[in-house]
């Protein structure tokens, strides 16, 4: 159909058009959580929401069709409807016209919650080796919990009487319904972004499996899974075991075991560094006593008695070496002078001085300073030089 400003259709005839393909729908069967339940006359309205989920649908249905399950039709109770989709032009709401109810029993919720758990455990979601160790004194802790209720003050009693300076950052949340998936998570968000929050619990008391469910919800859990510090569950009772605990970083077994394993004990650690500074103080007397024998064995040592006493015995040593030296030193001088003078004394007595003084000559050729010894080394009128004792002079061959 075409339709402009110029020609427009009416509501009624969109109305109708949506309630005519909107009845051309067939029924289906729906689990969800009933959020709220109103009776008006013989019909029953209420809201039906996907747990975990901010979205939801409403119901109508006749009170014969709500009297079908037992217990009665009430809020926070899981149930699975038939209905089919219905357009109320009037106010132009969409809701399911329900047909057949049932309410999901607890051995249906345990299989989910057990299909689930194989589900998320093939994922490695609860490996031990994806567990962060909580951090031994936590600056400040993050505590998700109902609003004044007894799981948040037994977290905090518990830590604080532990550790009376344990400092906390308070999330109050719906533990149970169909908000309380939502919340949590959002809660979770905030405190992962709060500056000094090191650790983070979630708490709530003991409750049915039904009233726990939140606590097993898909969404929850792995945003715990995917949160970046460490985590505490402290879901129920002992017995109680959500998937959280399963997926969290530590499990503990109540809100007030929890208080006790977040924080250390200040009485067990002020023993712990008490003993811990005996057994220094022990071990540096132990030393001391050890260093002070050394020391008296050094000073009763006879060279710490008289330090010099070394002193003066190697400088008498070093004396009489260089008196030793000193005597070696000059009569070794002394024989070398006597064999100096003898030799001095037979090299005079070879000298060709000596000779000389004797009256001896020696004569050499002047041109070349060859030595004569014999005459016929010397041709006529060639000249000479005479070497006396006491000087010298030229002499020329003649005949």
């Amino acid at each position: 159909m075409d339709t402009s400003a110029d020609s427009p259709v009416s509501v009624r005839f969109v109305a109708d058009s949506i309630r005519g393909w909107v009845g051309r729908l067939g029924s289906v069967w729906i689990e969800g959580q009933i959020a709220q339940a109103n009776a008006r006359q013989d019909l029953v309205f209420a809201t039906l929401r996907d747990t975990g989920e901010d979205c939801s649908v409403g119901l109508i249905m006749s009170r014969k069709t709500a009297h079908q399950i037992d217990p009665p039709l009430a809020e926070g109770q899981r149930v699975v409807v038939q209905a089919k989709p219905e357009y109320w032009k009037r106010r132009g709401d969409l809701k399911l016209r329900v047909h057949a109810v049932r309410a999901v029993g607890i051995g249906d919720l345990l299989a989910r919650l057990e299909q689930l758990k194989a589900q998320m455990a093939a994922e490695g979601l609860f490996a031990p080796e994806r567990k962060r160790p909580l951090p031994f004194l936590p600056g400040r802790i993050g505590l998700i919990s109902g609003r004044g209720s007894d799981a948040q003050r037994d977290v905090i009693v518990n830590a604080q009487r532990r550790w009376p300076g344990a400092q906390f950052e308070l999330r109050e949340t719906p533990v149970q319904g169909d908000r309380a998936v939502s919340e949590i998570v959002r809660a979770l968000d905030e405190l992962q972004l709060e500056e000094g929050v090191d650790v983070i619990v979630i708490a709530r008391g003991g409750g049915s499996t039904e009233e726990l469910l939140a606590f097993s919800n898909e969404t929850l859990v792995r945003a715990v899974a995917q949160a970046h510090i460490p985590v505490v569950s402290a879901i129920g009772h002992e017995k109680d075991n959500p998937i959280l605990d399963h997926v969290a970083d530590l499990r503990a077994s109540t809100p007030t075991d929890a208080g006790r394993r977040i924080v250390p004990d200040m009485s067990e650690e002020t023993r712990r560094a008490r003993e811990a500074r005996q057994r220094c103080r022990r071990a540096l007397d132990t030393r001391l006593r050890l260093e002070e024998g050394q020391l008296a064995q050094l000073r009763a040592h006879s060279q710490l008695a008289d330090p010099l006493a070394g002193l003066r015995l190697r400088s008498q040593r070093v004396s009489d070496v260089a008196d030793r030296t000193r005597r070696a030193a000059a009569a070794m001088v002394e024989r070398e002078g006597s064999e100096i003078s003898s030799l001095a004394a037979r090299v005079r007595t070879l000298s060709p001085a000596a000779t000389l003084e004797r009256g001896y000559a020696v004569v050499q050729r002047r041109d070349d300073a060859v030595v004569v010894r014999d005459p016929e080394q010397v041709a006529q009128g060639q000249q000479l030089r005479v070497r006396l004792a006491h000087g010298e002079f030229t002499a020329v061959r003649q005949e």
